[in-house]
This record gives structure tokens, C-alpha cells and sequence, in this order.
């Protein structure tokens, strides 16, 4: 059976909505009012159905209009990636690939991946940028990346376990915290505590956050330096304290519990199934990378357990 309905009547009711009215949605899809008009009119005589009620001077979804409206919205969106992805495969290999990475992620993984990947397709342009908590998932909303790794997988994606991620509550050797045979959580409340930024809008917080005095910056690196120097204390990833805990120079608190956390990380395409072959090919070496032995990361198989956490 054929639709009844085109792709750009759908487009009609989406800018109506969109847009605020009919006037606007002609103007952002370069149509007169009268073709809007006549688009939704067409929706509403094939289906039978009531998309708009008039409100004074202005038209407002009816409950049935409202799931057409999300319906529709899919509808198209899934058009577009279909699209994309027909002319990507066409043209054979992406010329630009954007990869975005939680800053937990280590560097020497991504950058083994990058490296793997330009020797097997030095003339595609690659765009990495590092985030912290929900910048990965603005990331994908926004369609600013094609490859994302994250602490968290945003409802509409699908994300495979990429690794487990170990944090330690550390202090420098000299800090008074790392003196202790034995602390609590009320102890370290009279201490300064360093915790990175959200790069996302949102500003999320993380983890224990209990300490009177905080200080917050907004890179991983600076929150190492910072504990060095013994100006605080924090829960750091295993990989990102180099040797000081071997040399010395760091020291794991003496919590009676809490001392450990875990974070998992994930693998994304931001258009799923419709992902061309240069961000595949990326997001592999990006697993393959992170295979490599890193202390303090664990790496998550690919098996239908696994596969169950993926979020939709």
C-alpha cells in the first residue's frame, strides 16, 4: 500500500510546530503560506483527522496531533539519516570525521586510535574534542560528533560497554588526610576537595561533593597538579596519576569506605545503524585501543549481556 501522506507534507506540520505557525514555517522552508496551509489541510482529509485547533488567533496541537507530530518527527529524521547515509556511501569515504571523548577516557587510547586510523586514511580530516560528565551528551544532541565516548547513553542512542573505569581517593604523600590511619567521610568534610567542571550547559555534579572548602577547575590535568601540591584531595583515576602512586608521592586515603568508585564508558555512533565507514572504522581502532593494558581500566566484552545495557 502506498503512503498517503509525503515526507513533505510531514515537513509542513513539523516547521508549523516548530516554527510557531503557519507564516514562519513558510519562510524556514522557502514555501508560501497558502502550500503549508494546503500540506496540513492534506494530513488532516487523507488520515481523517484533527492535527490543529484554532486558540484565538492561534493554532495549537490537538492530543491526535501531538502523536502525528512525534511520529512525524521520526519519521523524517530517520528520512535524513537514510539520506545521508546513501550519499556517504556514494562518495565512498567521509572527508571529515568529529570524535568526542569523556575526559576519562585516556589519552594514550585515543590517541593510538587516531594514529591507527590516519594510517589507514591520512587525507580525512578528524575534529577530537574532551568533555567532562554531560558535555558527550550535548555532543550527540546537538549532532556536534560523529563518535562519542561517554560516561552515559543518552535516550534515542544506543551505546556498547567500551570500559570500567577505577577512582581512588588520593591526597599528596605530606597532606594531612594522607597522614590518617583511618578516616571517615565527616573527616574529610574540613578539607579542600578538587573536582573538575561539567563541560556540559548543565553543570551536573559527581561523586562525593561533602567538603566545606571546594575548588573547581575545569581540566583533569589541573586537579592532578593541584593534588600534588598538596593543596587538596580527590577521587582520581588510576590512569591519570602516573607513578605517584608507586614513587610515593600519592597516597590512598584510609577511608573506612568509599575509597573506590567505578564509572563505565561507552561507545556511540550518533547515527547508529546509518554511521558512515570512517566513523566505524574510527569507533573500532577507538575499541581496539582500548584493549591495551591501562592500570586502573577494565575492558568491557562485546557479549549479549553487554549488549543489554545499551539505553534507547
Amino acid at each position: 500500500m502506498s503512503a498517503k501522506i509525503t515526507l513533505d507534507q510531514w515537513q509542513a506540520l513539523l516547521a508549523v510546530v516548530d516554527e510557531g505557525g503557519y507564516a514562519s514555517a513558510a519562510e524556514a522552508l522557502n514555501k508560501s503560506q497558502s502550500a503549508i496551509s494546503y500540506a496540513v489541510q492534506k494530513i488532516e482529509t487523507e488520515l481523517g483527522v484533527r492535527a490543529f485547533t484554532l486558540e484565538g488567533r492561534r493554532a495549537k496541537l490537538t492530543e491526535t496531533g501531538q502523536m502525528l507530530y512525534r511520529q512525524a518527527k521520526v519519521l523524517v529524521e530517520e528520512a535524513n539519516r537514510l539520506e545521508s547515509a546513501a550519499i556517504q556511501l556514494s562518495q565512498g569515504w567521509e572527508p571529515l570525521v568529529r570524535v568526542t571523548a569523556d575526559g576519562l577516557f585516556p589519552q594514550h587510547c585515543m590517541l593510538s586510535a587516531l594514529d591507527a586510523f590516519a594510517q589507514h586514511s591520512p587525507l580525512t580530516r578528524v575534529e577530537y574534542s574532551e568533555t567532562i560528565l554531560s558535555g558527550s551528551d550535548e555532543a550527540l544532541l546537538r549532532k556536534e560528533a560523529d563518535v562519542v565516548v561517554g560516561g552515559r547513553v543518552p535516550p534515542g542512542f544506543f551505546g556498547d560497554p567500551l570500559m570500567r573505569v577505577r577512582f581512588l581517593a588520593v591526597a599528596a604523600a605530606d597532606h594531612p588526610l594522607a597522614q590518617a590511619k583511618e578516616l571517615t567521610h565527616e573527616d574529610l568534610r574540613h578539607h579542600r576537595q578538587i573536582v573538575v567542571r561539567d563541560s556540559g550547559s548543565r553543570r551536573i555534579d559527581s561523586g562525593w561533593l561533602g567538603a566545606e572548602q571546594r575548588w573547581t577547575v575545569s581540566h583533569a590535568s589541573t586537579r592532578m597538579a593541584a593534588i600534588r601540591r598538596g593543596l587538596g584531595f580527590a577521587w582520581v583515576p588510576e590512569s591519570e596519576m602516573g607513578d605517584g602512586l608507586e614513587t610515593g608521592a600519592l597516597k590512598v586515603l584510609a577511608l573506612d569506605e568509599g575509597v573506590e568508585r567505578m564509572m563505565d564508558l561507552y561507545l556511540i555512533y550518533a547515527d547508529g545503524q546509518y554511521a558512515g565507514q570512517a566513523a566505524r572504522y574510527l569507533g573500532e581502532r577507538i575499541r581496539d585501543a582500548a584493549a591495551l593494558p591501562c592500570p586502573g581500566v577494565t575492558v568491557s566484552a562485546r557479549s549479549p549481556a553487554n549488549d543489554a545495557q545499551s539505553v534507547k
